[in-house]
C-alpha cells in the first residue's frame, strides 16, 4: 500500500491528480497541467513536495572515512554547510543509486537518497559500516519542500533573513527559520534553475506549503507535480536513477566523472571500474529533427546497425522541440552525429548534441 506524505491533503485542496509514485501518493499534476507547471518554474517560480526522498544520518569519529569507502566522490576538504553530489557503486561499478552528502559537523553528515532505492541503500549503508560511526534513517519524520524558479529566492526573502538563505549553490544553512518554522535551508535542485530544497519536521510541512504558495502569489508560484520535475530535469540534461544509470550502468558511462574521484585510494566499485578499460558507450543527448517524440527504451541505429538505446524522452517546454537522452556506442557520441530511434516500427531522425539541453544563462 502506498503512503501519504505530509502533504497529501495540501495536494487535495490544490486539485492534484495523485498517483502512486515509488512507494507514495504524489501530484503528477495540477489543473494548470504539466506545460504551465513547467514554464513557471524556467521563467517564475514553482514549488514541489519532494518529502518522499529518504534521508540517513551518519555520525561518529569514523562518519568521513565511511563516506568516502562507500561513495565514489571525495568528501575529505568538505566545509561545514557544503553539499557534494556523489554515487554509491556496487563492487562490479554498476550503480546502486545517485545521493547528495551534507557535511553538518566533521563527524556528522546528512545524507539525501532517491526514494524508490530508499530501503535497499539504507541495507547496503549497513552491510559496509565500519568503525566508531553510526546510521540513523530519518526519512519518515523529515518533509522537504523544493523551492525552484528564477523567483525563488524573492519569495524566500520575504518569509526569512539574509542569513538563513544559503551564498552558494550546493550550500545549507542548518539550522534556519522559514515563516517562523525551524528549517535546514539548502541551496541545490533537481530542475535546472535557481532554487532551494528546504527540509523541516512534518508537522510544520503543510503550514509552510500554504504559506509560501500564499507569499509566492506576486512572483508567479504554483504547486508543481511529478511530471514538471521530470521534463525540467531531462531539459536540463540530469540523470535519473533507473533511466540513465542502474546497476547494469557504472557512472563514468552516464557521464558523471565529475562525482568519481578515481585518484581515491580506494572505495567500493573502483576496482570494477577500472577493471572495465576505457568507455565503449556513452550517455548523449539527442535533438528529434524528425517527426514525434522519442521516449525511454527506443533502440537507436546508424549505419544500417542499432548502435544503443534511449533511457529518457520528452518535449519539452521551454525549448519547444522534442529531445532525448541514450546511451550509445563510443563511436556515434560525438555531437552532430545522426541517428535514428525506433518507435512504434518507424525511425526516428535524431542528431547528437551536447548536453545539457538547457542551461541557465
Amino acid at each position: 500500500m502506498e503512503l501519504k506524505t505530509p502533504l497529501y491533503d495540501c495536494h487535495a485542496a490544490c486539485g492534484g491528480k495523485i498517483v502512486p509514485f515509488a512507494g507514495y501518493l504524489l501530484p503528477v499534476q495540477y489543473g494548470t497541467g504539466v506545460i504551465e507547471e513547467h514554464m513557471a518554474v524556467r521563467t517564475k517560480a514553482g514549488l514541489f513536495d519532494v518529502s518522499h526522498m529518504g534521508e540517513v544520518i551518519y555520525k561518529g569519529r569514523d562518519a568521513l572515512a565511511n563516506l568516502n569507502h562507500l561513495l565514489t566522490n571525495d568528501f575529505t576538504n568538505m566545509y561545514d554547510g557544503q553539499v557534494r553530489y556523489s554515487v554509491m557503486c556496487y563492487e562490479d561499478g554498476g550503480v546502486v543509486d545517485d545521493l547528495i552528502v551534507y557535511r553538518i559537523t566533521a563527524e556528522s553528515y546528512l545524507i539525501v537518497v532517491n526514494a524508490s532505492n530508499r530501503h535497499k541503500d539504507v541495507a547496503w549503508m549497513k552491510e559496509h559500516l565500519f568503525g566508531e560511526c553510526t546510521i540513523e534513517d530519518i526519512s519518515d519524520r523529515v518533509a522537504q519542500l523544493a523551492l525552484q524558479g528564477p523567483n525563488a529566492k524573492a519569495i524566500l526573502e520575504k518569509l526569512t533573513s539574509a542569513e538563513d538563505i544559503p551564498a552558494k549553490y550546493y550550500s545549507f544553512v542548518r539550522q534556519g527559520k522559514v515563516g517562523g518554522f525551524d528549517c535546514l535551508i539548502s541551496q541545490t535542485g533537481y530542475t535546472g534553475e535557481h532554487g532551494y530544497e528546504i527540509y523541516l519536521s512534518n508537522e510544520d510541512a503543510p503550514k509552510l506549503w500554504n504559506l509560501l504558495l500564499e507569499t509566492g502569489k506576486p512572483e508567479g508560484l504554483i504547486p508543481c507535480g511529478l511530471g514538471a520535475r521530470d521534463t525540467l530535469r531531462l531539459e536540463a540534461g540530469m540523470p535519473l536513477y533507473g533511466h540513465e544509470m542502474d546497476e547494469t550502468i557504472d557512472p563514468l558511462e552516464t557521464g558523471l566523472g565529475f562525482g568519481v574521484k578515481m585518484g581515491k585510494e580506494a572505495f567500493i566499485g573502483k576496482k570494477g571500474i577500472e577493471a572495465k578499460g576505457a568507455l565503449t558507450r556513452k550517455r548523449v543527448g539527442l535533438r528529434v529533427t524528425g517527426r514525434g517524440i522519442i521516449r525511454e527504451h527506443a533502440d537507436v541505429y546508424a549505419d544500417g546497425k542499432k548502435i544503443g538505446q534511449t533511457t529518457s524522452g520528452t518535449h519539452c517546454p521551454y525549448l519547444g522541440h522534442p529531445v532525448a537522452m541514450a546511451l550509445l556506442e563510443i563511436a556515434y557520441t560525438e555531437p552532430g552525429t545522426q541517428v535514428e530511434a525506433e518507435v512504434r516500427g518507424r525511425r526516428i531522425a535524431a542528431e547528437v548534441v551536447k548536453l545539457p539541453f538547457y542551461k541557465r544563462a
